[in-house]
C-alpha cells in the first residue's frame, strides 16, 4: 500500500455547482478515474497538458450550457494553455472517460463527448480548499 494522498482543488461556480482539479498526473488518475461518478462531467484542454477537472452531478438539477462554459474555462486555465487567447476543452460524463491499461499518469481515453472553446479564467470560480494535510486547521501553539 503507498501513501499517495492526492492533492485536489476545490471550486464552487455560481449557483452551487462543485469543481475539482487535479494538480498532478496522479491527482488526475485518482479524479478521473477513482472519484469522479458516472454522470460527472469531465474536462480536460485539448492537446496541451493540464489539470482534469469534474463538474459534480447534481440530482436536482442539470448544468446549464452557461455552467459547462465556466467549468471548461477553468480547466483550460489550469493547462498549459493558460496565457493562450481561445482555447478548445474536451467536455463529456465521467462514465466515458476511462484509463488505458499500462498507461502513464494522468493517461485516459475519452469514447465520446464535444469540444467548447473557452478562454482560460477562473474569475467566476471560487476556491473552497485544496485536498491536501494542510487544507485542516492547525491547533495553536500554546
Amino acid at each position: 500500500m503507498t501513501d499517495f494522498k492526492p492533492r485536489i482543488i476545490y471550486y464552487e461556480l455560481p449557483d452551487g455547482w462543485t469543481l475539482l482539479v487535479g494538480a498532478t498526473d496522479a491527482d488526475n488518475d485518482y479524479l478521473s478515474i477513482k472519484l469522479a461518478e458516472p454522470d460527472d462531467w469531465w474536462f480536460h484542454a485539448d492537446k496541451v497538458p493540464g489539470s482534469h477537472v469534474i463538474l459534480r452531478a447534481r440530482a436536482d438539477a442539470e448544468p446549464s450550457r452557461e455552467t459547462l462554459k465556466q467549468a471548461a474555462a477553468v480547466a483550460a486555465y489550469h493547462s498549459k494553455a493558460r496565457n493562450a487567447g481561445v482555447i478548445p476543452v474536451h467536455c463529456t460524463r465521467a462514465r466515458h472517460v476511462s484509463k488505458p491499461r499500462g498507461a502513464k499518469a494522468g493517461t485516459v481515453n475519452v469514447a465520446h463527448g464535444s469540444v467548447l472553446k473557452v478562454r482560460p479564467d477562473i474569475r467566476l470560480a471560487t476556491r473552497l480548499r485544496a485536498g491536501s494535510k494542510f487544507d485542516k486547521p492547525r491547533s495553536p501553539d500554546c
